[in-house]
């Protein structure tokens, strides 16, 4: 069989792992040549692919990035790019597709499957946002760096008597903030899933420095928003994809807590260091095993499908189960981290 790979969208901890596991299951047990589109979607509109044998992915599993490049390809430029897409696939010769991506690249691999086109998914995202599986490889790396992070800056914190509000990646979902907070102890933590009250965060602030406390670290998903009316917040805008250009919560609740507490208040945004860097342990491996198991999907012909992590088992969803709906922070998750405002 002839299968392409392509890896689209934001970069994540563990893409390379995938790639190195699909060539290394096609070529060396199927005796299936591979093919690496650059780019994402856009290599397979424009024709551009390398091919992918075990030289190109040897020494590749650790590192961060992907070695095929990613970018993003507005809707409705994939939408006319269809039967061109189709032409492609025809002209190469390819028996299958396996695209590794998150919610977006997971729409456009659905759209390109309902259009006839041969497609097995692999899901990624350091927002560990897709519902169909249980956890998605880069997230368990993301919550580590912002967790590192979060323990260095309590000492400079502390050394200071300040507050310091850090901003961690999360649009719609609030699982790094969460994880990330509960696990270096943070003291307030705000997720998209629910608006704050900027009063009730100032008093929880205030409590620790009433008590004697000389410090504060209060951990915002990028998403997050105060409820509305209690505070001046700046939405920021749309980019040509649709995504929310945010404005900056960490800088916004900086001002907001000084002004309110007296007390000197920080933005440390971690932004896109949570992405790169070499991919735990666990991401690797279950990068791996996605992998696996898209080349062992492609050779049954269950297309139209995606791999997912069903408490420890790898099974196949479909793209559509896969698109329904963002996997977002339920309501008991705050009782157990105690401090999710």
């Amino acid at each position: 069989m002839r299968i392409g790979v392509l890896t689209s969208g934001g970069d994540c901890p563990g893409l390379n792992a995938v790639i190195r596991s699909v060539v290394h299951r096609a070529v060396v047990d199927h005796g299936d040549e591979v093919i690496g589109f650059r780019d994402g979607w856009k290599g397979l509109l424009e024709c551009d692919y390398l091919k992918l044998d075990l030289d190109a992915v040897s020494g590749i599993l650790a590192r961060g990035g992907t070695i095929l490049g990613s970018s993003r390809v507005r809707p409705e430029h994939l939408r006319d790019g269809v039967e061109r897409a189709k032409g492609h696939v025809a002209e190469l010769g390819l028996d299958a597709i396996i695209p590794i991506g998150g919610e977006g690249t997971l729409k456009a691999a659905r759209l390109l499957s309902d259009n006839g086109l041969p497609i097995v998914g692999v899901p990624k995202t350091i927002d560990n946002d897709i519902a169909a599986t249980d956890v998605t490889f880069g997230f368990d790396t993301a919550v580590g760096v912002a967790t590192e992070a979060l323990d260095r800056l309590k000492t400079t914190a502390e050394s200071h008597q300040r507050v310091l509000i850090v901003e961690v990646m999360g649009r719609h979902t609030g699982w790094i903030a969460l994880n990330s907070g509960m696990a270096a102890g943070a003291h307030a933590i705000v997720v998209p899933e629910r608006p704050f009250d900027i009063e009730e965060l100032t008093q929880k602030v205030g409590e620790r420095f009433s008590a004697g406390k000389r410090f504060a670290i209060v951990v915002a998903a990028e998403g997050a928003k105060p409820r509305p009316g209690s505070m001046e917040f700046d939405e920021g805008g749309k980019d040509i994809y649709g995504h929310e250009r945010f404005a900056g919560i960490a800088r916004q609740l900086s001002i907001e807590l000084e002004e309110r507490l007296g007390k000197e208040a920080r933005p440390v945004i971690l932004g896109h260091v949570q992405r790169g860097g070499t991919p735990t342990a666990y991401d690797r491996v279950l990068a791996t095993r996605f992998g696996w198991h898209a080349v062992e999907a492609v050779h049954r012909g269950e297309f139209g499908m995606m791999t997912a992590l069903r408490g420890t088992d790898i099974t196949m969803v479909s793209l559509a189960e896969a698109v329904e709906t963002l996997k977002t922070v339920p309501p008991h998750r705050y009782d157990e981290a105690e401090c999710v405002l």
